[in-house]
């Protein structure tokens, strides 16, 4: 076993502390990651704080993860030490099943294992990116390209991977209009890549504050949602709307801005249950979707994806000190746009 620096919570309502945790011993095909860079996301929030479901406390969060390999176990074959490498939101999966076996770990019949807050292979609770070190079979650790900087490839991780998986599903091209919901931290991320795919891309942000760097980063039109004429002028335009806020939205105005086969898909996950009238699918054929992350396969597309567009997230970097305030930030939308954690000041 190792012992690692960390930071973890204790209960819902917990300050961050510094502490200590155990990684395991590598097994065969085990690889030690020395933890450079840690993104914060969403989820770590709503998961600290108890929001979606029970939670094996204490809990160290993160699951974007950047780092050099350290070492391997005998098996390995993929990576060898001093490797640049990632690690995004799960660590294990049966294998087996179909999705599984697709490619699709994400959507494992079984239950994937959460990089952390889940239960791994030897039955321990799993501990995330807010450390110093940290152990995962090979088959679950992605190769970040060498044009990207380790801090702003950690939330690619998340991020990243979280809208480009259904920008690539349903097939964003050329030909597509492409509107985004938000331009926050999965927000800015889904503007890029979508433009990089070719989409004409259109941001509906609450108000227009962000709207010179939403062009910025390839975005051909921002409209601010609070303008109710907005939905008036935008009727029927999309083929694809990409929801990334967790806020519970009035989901049937955001319909109605659909074409005819347009689909919304949602990526931000509100804790509350929405609400929707079916006459607004109806009408035009419409769909509304969900999306979780992408699998191994489609995380390293999506890397060398933003690698060869040179697609980086915005970062703010922090020490470990700061995230209870990084925390609170995020939750007053005071981020541009995503914050990581620089593991050396653990």
């Amino acid at each position: 076993m190792l012992n690692v620096k960390a930071r973890a919570v204790n209960s819902p309502d917990s300050d961050f502390y510094a502490t200590e945790i155990k990684r395991r011993d590598l097994d065969t095909n085990d690889v030690l990651i020395e933890i450079k860079y840690a993104g914060i996301c969403h989820s770590d929030i709503h998961t600290a704080h108890g929001e979606w479901g029970p939670v094996n406390y204490p809990l160290v969060p993160g699951h974007e993860i950047a780092g050099i390999v350290k070492e391997v176990g005998s098996e390995v074959s993929k990576y060898q030490i001093d490797d640049r490498v990632g690690v995004g939101c799960m660590v294990d999966s049966c294998g087996e099943c179909v999705h599984c076996q697709n490619g699709e770990e994400q959507y494992c019949l079984k239950g994937n294992v959460g990089t952390y807050a889940g239960t791994d292979r030897y039955g321990e609770p799993t501990q995330g990116g807010y450390s110093t070190h940290i152990v995962v079979h090979e088959d679950f650790v992605l190769r970040i390209p060498d044009n990207i900087g380790l801090d702003a490839a950690a939330p690619l991780l998340c991020a990243g991977i979280t809208t480009y998986s259904p920008l690539n599903h349903w097939n964003a091209n050329e030909d597509k209009k492409v509107a985004v919901i938000g331009m926050g931290g999965l927000g800015h991320m889904a503007v890029q890549i979508a433009h990089a795919m070719g989409a004409e891309v259109t941001v509906l942000s609450r108000t227009l504050n962000k709207e010179e760097d939403g062009l910025k980063l390839g975005a051909s039109h921002y409209y601010a949602t609070s303008d109710e004429s907005t939905f008036e002028t935008l009727a029927s335009s999309f083929d694809l709307i990409i929801n990334t806020v967790s806020a519970n939205l009035k989901l049937d105005d955001y319909l109605k801005l659909l074409a005819l086969d347009g689909t919304i898909v949602n990526v931000g996950a509100p804790a509350e249950p929405i609400s929707l009238h079916v006459a607004n699918l109806i009408g035009h054929r419409r769909s509304f979707a969900g999306s979780a992350i992408g699998g191994i396969r489609e995380t390293q597309e999506m890397l060398d994806f933003c690698s060869k567009h040179n697609i980086e997230p915005q970062i703010e970097l922090i020490s470990a000190d700061q995230i209870d305030d990084a925390y609170k930030r995020v939750l007053a939308s005071d981020v541009k746009y995503r914050f990581v954690i620089d593991t050396s000041t653990m």
